[in-house]
């Protein structure tokens, strides 16, 4: 039902946090497949995408990789995202009932200090849920997972999202 995309380099504390979490989707069913896209990482990130099941890919085309996700629906998400409780049910719900695409909501708990708020957000920061076929219709050979957010209006889910800065911060 649910292919989520992941983009990293050098980040395998965080990959796991995510995927720890992705755990609990897979086991209901939501999540078939996870897709790790890695840029020249070289610390123990495609052992833990191996270990966690992912498919891992050091080169690739996007095109390739949208073809190939087993999910009708994309999920996105920076590593060291991890969505909160309910995030299942919420999507589930959602990719049956809706085509448009969404993101998470903020995590209340963990939010940026005043000043850094003021600045956009980064462009996955609180991912990105689209269609298969809109994310295939829209993809280019060397684009990376951020170009798929702009120009999109997205519809925001309740789930919350603690971002990936929170995982990098506890480093």
């Amino acid at each position: 039902m649910l292919t989520v995309v992941l983009e990293c380099r050098d980040q395998e504390p965080e990959l796991a946090q995510t995927l720890s979490v992705l755990v609990a989707g897979a086991i209901e069913g939501l999540v078939s497949d996870v897709v790790v896209l890695d840029h020249g990482s070289r610390d123990g990130s495609s052992k833990v995408a191996d270990a966690a099941g992912c498919r891992f890919h050091q080169q690739w085309d996007i095109k390739d990789i949208l073809r190939s996700a087993r999910g009708e629906w994309l999920l996105f998400v920076e590593p060291g995202a991890r969505p909160q409780s309910g995030w299942i049910d919420e999507i589930s719900e959602y990719v049956a009932l809706n085509k448009l695409p969404a993101r998470f909501t903020a995590s209340r708990v963990y939010r940026r200090p005043f000043y850094q708020r003021l600045r956009r957000l980064a462009p996955l920061e609180l991912g990105l849920l689209l269609p298969k076929k809109y994310a295939l219709a829209s993809a280019r050979s060397g684009m990376h997972l951020a170009e798929f957010v702009k120009g999109q209006k997205l519809r925001k889910l309740s789930s919350e999202l603690i971002p990936s800065w929170v995982a990098r911060s506890a480093r």
